[in-house]
């Protein structure tokens, strides 16, 4: 007898009711999405106050209406819209958080934006590649005697934090402090999270800026060829950025430098394997590994939800929004509407090629998309070539961290 769904849904007001904090529910969100898709193209989610849309069609449109922001204080007050005062708690993290551009609206966002653009387009990144590679055949020469390992800890981590550290131009070997203060940093973008996630987020914040701008001053008076010291410059010329921007943006590079693309790996690899494709087809040339890595994207994305402010009232879907309003684009849902992807819930690399919603659309495109696919192009084959019989040693389970979709670990053996 199958199992209930952990979803209630009103299909007259559309109001539904899913906890993201049941195992049920963040350990497989689709079919709980699915079965509201039967019932309606958007909901209203209780738990979360939010109209959220599912279709693909609609997302991308969310994408790019410009009526709809990711900020909304600089259009109206917070008493005009009844927004309550950052409580004094968290005006630390809040303070750091507000400035960066994934949070800004034009002109400040492109201004931001244009700054750090150059560093990731495709034909710089490209460069990266040979680096890249060296890294994951070094990672997995110090395991791949060893017949089994935690995927997650030992190879998905180590690779993009090195290389958004080394773009960067912070020491590599503060790695884990780096990683501590992102982890803590993205629980206050969680749904359900509590007061000692905020506590901790706060003290990562202060941490991570305190590291960081001690760092850009020892790069005033010592500066290289990275990324950090490219923004020194031009800050320095009092026309492009103030110091506490260069922070926040080279804290949002680092946190969303890595974090999206560990689990974009954990979750290739997770559907890869599940699937029963054979690696050595989906390996086989570059263009079968871009289509790999596009349908991994797709299929499992490390990010299910992207908020917007709606900037005036109006109407989107048949359904009326208030001035300073959120709606929650579900872009998982989105992956896998059956009215863009047959067979929507197979994964499959050879399906036609169209455009997932993972990397985001409009103006807050995901910078770090360029680095990210290259990083899964390269480890990714890399991985099932060294490691011949790659099976899973236990049943991955996903991290309750929803609206990210990662899992908590991966544990892998094969033919030694």
């Amino acid at each position: 007898m199958a199992q209930a769904l952990p979803v209630r849904i009103d299909p007259v007001t559309r109001r539904v009711s899913i906890d993201a904090k049941d195992p049920a529910f963040f350990q497989d969100p689709y079919p709980v999405f699915e079965a509201v898709r039967a019932v309606t193209p958007a909901f209203f989610w209780e738990e979360q106050g939010v109209w959220c849309f599912l279709g693909a069609d609609d997302v991308n449109a969310l994408y790019r209406d410009r009526r709809f922001g990711r900020e909304i204080l600089h259009v109206a007050t917070r008493e005009e819209l009844g927004i309550p005062e950052i409580p004094a708690h968290l005006k630390p993290f809040y303070d750091v958080d507000n400035l960066s551009m994934l949070e800004r609206e034009p002109p400040v966002h492109t201004r931001l934006r244009t700054l750090v653009n150059r560093a990731f387009v495709s034909r710089q990144i490209e460069r990266l590649r040979p680096r890249i590679e060296a890294l994951c055949h070094e990672l997995i020469d110090g395991f791949q005697a060893k017949g089994e390992v935690e995927l997650i800890d030992a190879y998905a981590t180590p690779i993009p934090i090195t290389v958004i550290a080394e773009i960067l131009g912070v020491p590599v070997e503060r790695a884990p402090d780096l990683l501590a203060w992102s982890h803590a940093m993205v629980g206050m973008y969680q749904l359900g999270r509590t007061r000692a996630m905020e506590d901790a987020a706060v003290e990562a914040t202060l941490a991570f800026s305190a590291f960081l701008r001690a760092y850009v001053q020892e790069r005033r008076g010592k500066p290289g060829d990275d990324l950090i010291s490219q923004l020194i410059a031009a800050e320095e010329k009092g026309e492009k950025l103030s110091e506490d921007e260069l922070i926040t943006t080279c804290i949002l590079l680092l946190n969303a430098g890595h974090e999206a693309t560990v689990h974009a790996i954990g979750n290739g690899v997770r559907a890869i394997l599940r699937s029963g494709a054979d690696p050595k087809a989906l390996f086989a040339s570059d263009e079968t590994t871009a289509a790999t890595v596009e349908e991994c994207l797709r299929y499992d994305p490390p990010l299910h939800m992207f908020m917007r402010y709606a900037l005036e009232d109006l109407e989107f879907g048949g359904i009326q929004l208030k001035k300073g309003q959120q709606v929650g684009l579900l872009l998982g849902a989105a992956n896998r509407d059956p009215a863009r992807y047959g067979d929507a819930d197979r994964f499959d690399a050879t399906r036609e090629p169209k455009p997932h919603v993972s990397f985001g659309l409009g103006i807050h495109f995901c910078i770090g998309a360029p680095l990210a696919r290259l990083e899964m192009q390269v480890a990714m084959p890399i991985l099932f070539e060294r490691l011949p019989g790659l099976r899973f040693a236990g049943a991955p389970n996903y991290r309750d961290t929803y609206h990210f979709h990662g899992l908590d670990g991966l544990n892998l053996a094969w033919d030694v």
